[in-house]
């Protein structure tokens, strides 16, 4: 008992109230809810998700605090966690109310929607904002930090960028229920399909990975994997975008590549490359730029493989980002000629 005294003295008043609230079950604890407001229902259902096991002695001992008449009501050990909060707050409230306070204190995106925003690469949030009107661009773009949203306005197209800019400088005020349904609308249409096409195929996952992965590690590793599952070994190497693999860009996906490298990082990558990958980007350059590229690789003479790929990986990933974002095409090699990564 001793114990439990010291136990509950060293909780905090939120904690008691949120064990208290647990405890009282679904019944009583929805009519306490339906008194408070969003931010009392939000900072109890946060300390609700975090508080863990409680021992009934504990729960006794806090209700001798409250001089409450549910003294022995506890019934035993109780746990707080998202899933127990969460059903205490549907059977007071909205489902819509509660899937917004629920998802605002899970995971570590934000608390508000605009902190969840400024932790959505800007590239994909351009790529939806683009469809906006430019005022609902130009609200957005004013409640995120200034970092992030002159990285999205740097993504977005230059015409369209400047028409939201100039609808920010025109700004004034706006409107509460204005803000709530841009905020609304992210979250129902925006964040949903955010959630749902972040839920990758494993196998593209490790692809990505293997990518990344030295020439000897990457072999070790997929040797391991066919000894133990020859069929997934398969997939990620179906799946794997390697440097040589650049051979299958166009001229003009090449010629845009070109202009986002470094000289000198494809220079060391051009060294460890295959012939064809050497010949494209050769003679998509002046024969001046040629001459140059050469000179520089043959002046390197020898290089520790490990330099050769990691300029590869910083190529490849340069090429998936304008793939990604719709400036080059990668192809499959097949009919279709339509696999863009």
């Amino acid at each position: 008992m001793a114990k439990a005294k010291n136990e509950l003295r060293n909780l905090t008043g939120a904690q008691k109230a949120s064990i208290f609230m647990l405890a009282l079950g679904q019944e009583h604890s929805s009519q306490l809810f339906e008194m408070m407001d969003d931010e009392e229902i939000r900072d109890m259902s946060q300390t609700m998700a975090s508080l863990g096991s409680v021992s009934s002695s504990v729960i006794e001992q806090l209700f001798v605090e409250f001089a409450d008449a549910l003294s022995g009501g506890g019934g035993g050990a109780i746990v707080g966690s998202y899933d127990s909060a969460e059903r205490l707050l549907y059977q007071a409230l909205p489902e819509e109310r509660v899937s917004q306070i629920m998802e605002e204190i899970r995971g570590p995106a934000g608390r508000t929607m605009w902190d969840k925003l400024g932790n959505v690469n800007e590239s994909v949030l351009a790529n939806y904002l683009k469809n906006e009107y430019p005022q609902t661009v130009a609200v957005v773009l004013s409640k995120i930090k200034a970092d992030h949203a002159s990285r999205v306005l740097g993504v977005l197209p230059e015409n369209f960028s400047m028409e939201v800019i100039m609808r920010m400088l025109r700004m004034e005020s706006v409107q509460k229920e204005v803000l709530d349904h841009i905020e609304k609308t992210l979250r129902t249409e925006f964040m949903t399909n955010l959630a749902r096409t972040a839920r990758r195929d494993s196998h593209e996952m490790m692809a990505d990975i293997f990518n990344n992965l030295d020439r000897n590690t990457e072999t070790r590793f997929m040797t391991g994997l066919e000894e133990r599952n020859r069929e997934s070994a398969e997939k990620i190497k179906a799946l794997m975008f390697t440097f040589d693999d650049l051979a299958r860009l166009d001229n003009a996906g090449v010629q845009t590549l070109l202009r986002q490298v470094e000289k000198d990082q494809l220079a060391m990558a051009l060294k460890g490359g295959s012939e064809d990958v050497k010949s494209l980007f050769f003679q998509n350059m002046s024969e001046r730029a040629g001459k140059m590229m050469k000179e520089d690789m043959e002046a390197m003479g020898a290089v520790r493989l490990k330099e050769v790929d990691e300029a590869q990986a910083i190529i490849v990933q340069s090429a998936k980002a304008l793939a990604d974002a719709g400036e080059i095409v990668i192809s499959s090699g097949s009919e279709e000629d339509e696999l863009v990564y």
